[in-house]
């Protein structure tokens, strides 16, 4: 198994371009069958890698007109999901503001596409994935930091919404309360019955973003963290009314963004 950071070490840290021409080979695009050029909503999936509701939430980004990518952080590393259970679900390795690099390389590898319009496009994350935003959104973007050595090299301006699923903000979180740089419309879930966190701490990180300057919705789902995802693990349990619930609003998001896109 080998470590993007062991490679960095010996031919220096990623830029922007090199990481994405890492992550483009791994890409799932959803869409319509045209090629204009169409707004774009970015996946990233949570600890435990791809799982079977991404591909649920491209359909209804599609049904809504926009195409979707789905990033995958851990095939080009190698990485499989025993590996992520226990060394990224437990915080001992990748954090969030190490994989923001990623965020940031896609916004810029996906933004260059001649069928998206860079002018429209929306982060998805879950869990892990909503807190590598979230930490993109916050850093001071200095060179050499949130894993790539070129962070400030990709343009925010086309960010328009964020859709933050139960996004991480426990205790390896530390900039959960950092106001964000750029400030785009934000659906924020939270689980009533999340293990992570308390309704109280992800309400007052919403309250942060709103201050920011953001228009924040805030949904407490009557679930437990990872609900709509199809498994049942440790404290975990799926909802599949609830996920019903995540899937009709997600498309309702990406609508009232671009509304009356054909």
């Amino acid at each position: 198994m080998v470590f993007f950071g062991a490679v960095r070490r010996k031919s220096g840290m990623d830029d922007l371009k090199r990481r994405w021409a890492r992550l483009e080979p791994y890409l799932t695009i959803v869409g319509p069958d045209d090629d204009r050029p169409r707004p774009a909503v970015l996946l990233f999936h949570g600890c435990g890698g791809l799982r079977d509701h991404l591909p649920r939430y491209a359909e209804a980004a599609k049904a809504a007109g926009w195409r979707v990518f789905i990033i995958d952080s851990y095939g080009p590393r190698g990485w499989g999901r025993a590996f992520t259970l226990s060394a990224v679900c437990t915080g001992l390795a990748f954090r969030g503001y190490e994989r923001a690099g990623d965020v940031l390389a896609a916004i810029q590898g996906i933004s260059a596409r001649r069928d998206v319009d860079a002018t429209r496009l929306a982060l998805a994350g879950w869990s892990h994935g909503g807190w590598s935003i979230m930490e993109m959104m916050s850093a001071d973007p200095a060179p050499n930091t949130l894993g790539v050595a070129d962070p400030g090299a990709a343009d925010l301006s086309g960010v328009r919404a964020v859709w933050l699923a139960y996004p991480y903000i426990g205790p390896f979180a530390f900039n959960r309360m950092k106001p964000w740089r750029h400030c785009p419309k934000v659906l924020a879930v939270t689980c009533k019955r999340d293990h992570l966190t308390t309704v109280r701490n992800a309400e007052q990180v919403n309250a942060m973003i709103r201050n920011c300057g953001a228009e924040v919705e805030s949904w407490v789902a009557a679930g437990t963290h990872a609900f709509d995802e199809p498994t049942n693990n440790g404290p975990m349990r799926h909802d599949p009314d609830l996920t019903e619930d995540s899937l009709r609003r997600f498309r309702a998001f990406l609508t009232d963004v671009v509304p009356s896109l054909p």
